[in-house]
C-alpha cells in the first residue's frame, strides 16, 4: 500500500509544471465585520483576481455562512474567464459563459 501511495506522489511531481513562471500578489485587501461578515479581494501579476463577501444567516434552525464571489483567470488560450458564485442554503451555484448550463426540462 505504501508503495502504490509513494508511486501516486512521485507522478503527481513528475507531472507538476517545471518552468512555471513566478506570480506575485499585486493588490489583496480583507476586511472582518464584528457581526462575523467579511470581504476580501485579490489580484495576481499573471491576470488572476478573485472577490469575495460573506455573512452569517439563519438557516433554518441553524445559522450558517452564506458566501458570493467572483474569480478570473487568463486561459492558456489567452482568453479572461469569469466565474460568478454564490454559496448558500442552496448549495454552490456558479455561473460563466464557459460553463455548461443543465438543459431545461
Amino acid at each position: 500500500m505504501k508503495f502504490v501511495v509513494l508511486a501516486a506522489v512521485l507522478a503527481v511531481v513528475a507531472a507538476r509544471p517545471q518552468d512555471a513562471p513566478e506570480v506575485a500578489i499585486v493588490r489583496m485587501d480583507s476586511t472582518q465585520g464584528e457581526d462575523g461578515s467579511f470581504q476580501y479581494a485579490y489580484e495576481t501579476s499573471d491576470g488572476t483576481n478573485a472577490e469575495v463577501t460573506g455573512e452569517s444567516k439563519q438557516i433554518g434552525e441553524e445559522v450558517g455562512t452564506v458566501m458570493r464571489g467572483s474569480y478570473s483567470f487568463v486561459g492558456d488560450d489567452g482568453v479572461t474567464y469569469t466565474v460568478n458564485w454564490v454559496a448558500d442554503e442552496n448549495g454552490f451555484q456558479a455561473q460563466g459563459d464557459h460553463l455548461p448550463v443543465a438543459p431545461t426540462a
